[in-house]
């Protein structure tokens, strides 16, 4: 059987009934087509998630009775990308297969070797806005509880300011992943570097503030599916992929 589609609303009650108009609803009743009855989750972004079931279906939206509204737990530890700005949709791609593979939020990297740049004004502000189209897309598709905040563009020095445990990705990296001693909680940072891999600057930089370089294996990646393969990883070498317990709130059907 497969997973019910999730739609976001702004807000989710404990209980009664939720009006799903705006883009969402019109996806939902002109795209999707939803019919009377039709089991539906409905999410937040921030860790809860209902199931419930459409009690009435109009041109652009949808009303739906909540049956069970539950709320995840964030994943712990919680994984931070630092990705390095790739050039074209390789870039969209990137945050969208990370954001399939459960990162919790990304941060945009200005590295020395990026061919994009992201200058400041309305060309970076677009592009920023497609990196969270994608994102909040990417979740939606995941059936993900959490959406992952994307944030504002940073440089290596934002990075070394950060501190805190920090996996650096390069292909030169005597130590793998596999091996790396990865918290139980609090916050990982990923590094990321462009198709023009980590500077040697920046990997000193990043090395003397605490960071960790690790390779995945005796593959290279390209900077657009590298994050995604290292959080694999991190999901199975940590609880984040495993159980977790949650509580539930039952709600009476409107």
């Amino acid at each position: 059987m497969s997973t019910a589609p999730l739609f976001l609303v702004g807000e989710l009650p404990a209980a009664g009934t939720v009006v799903l108009d705006g883009p969402e609803g019109r996806h939902a009743a002109a795209v999707k087509r939803i019919r009377l009855g039709e089991a539906v989750q409905l999410g937040d972004g921030h860790g809860a998630v209902a199931r419930a079931h459409a009690v009435a279906v109009a041109k652009d939206s949808v009303e739906f009775g909540l049956d069970e509204v539950v709320h995840h737990p964030a994943p712990a530890p919680r994984v931070v990308l630092a990705q390095a700005l790739v050039k074209g949709d390789r870039g969209e791609l990137a945050v969208e297969l990370a954001t399939e593979a459960g990162v919790d939020a990304i941060l945009p990297w200005r590295a020395a070797r990026c061919v994009a740049r992201w200058e400041q004004g309305p060309r970076g502000e677009k592009a920023l806005a497609r990196w969270r189209s994608t994102v909040r897309e990417a979740a939606k598709q995941a059936r993900r509880p959490w959406i992952p905040e994307v944030g504002e563009p940073v440089t290596t020095a934002d990075l070394v300011a950060r501190g805190g445990p920090a996996l650096v990705l390069h292909e030169g990296a005597e130590a793998v992943l596999s091996g790396a001693d990865l918290p139980a909680d609090g916050e990982v940072l990923l590094v990321v570097g462009p198709e023009g891999g980590v500077s040697d600057e920046e990997l000193a930089a990043l090395t003397a503030a605490g960071a960790r370089p690790v390779r995945l294996g005796p593959e290279v990646l390209r900077a657009s599916t590298a994050a995604a393969v290292a959080l694999g990883a991190i999901g199975v070498l940590t609880e984040r992929w495993r159980d977790r317990d949650h509580v539930a709130h039952t709600a009476p059907t409107a």
